[in-house]
C-alpha cells in the first residue's frame, strides 16, 4: 500500500460514515447545513459537529456562509467513487 493510499485510508477512518456523507452532499451541490441535511439524511447536530473537522482537515472551505470542496476534498472524494 502506498503512502497516498494510507493517507486516504486514515482520512476515511477519521471522518467515518457521517463525515464522508457530508463531503458527498457538498460534492452533489449542497452549500449550507440545511441542504447538507436534506442530501445526506444526517441530523443537523452531526453536521454541525463534523463541519469544523472537515474545514480543519482542509477538505472543505466556507465562503459567504456556503461550503465548497477544496482541491484536497475533490481529490479525496474521487478516491472512493
Amino acid at each position: 500500500m502506498s503512502e497516498e493510499d494510507e493517507t486516504i485510508l486514515d482520512l476515511k477512518n477519521l471522518l467515518g460514515y457521517m463525515g464522508i456523507e457530508i463531503l458527498v452532499a457538498i460534492h452533489n451541490g449542497a452549500k449550507d447545513c440545511e441542504t447538507i441535511k436534506l442530501f445526506s439524511g444526517l441530523p443537523i447536530s452531526c453536521i454541525n459537529g463534523r463541519i469544523p473537522v472537515l474545514i480543519d482537515l482542509g477538505l472543505i472551505k466556507k465562503n459567504n456562509e456556503e461550503y465548497f470542496l477544496t482541491e484536497k476534498g475533490i481529490f479525496f472524494r474521487k478516491s472512493f467513487k
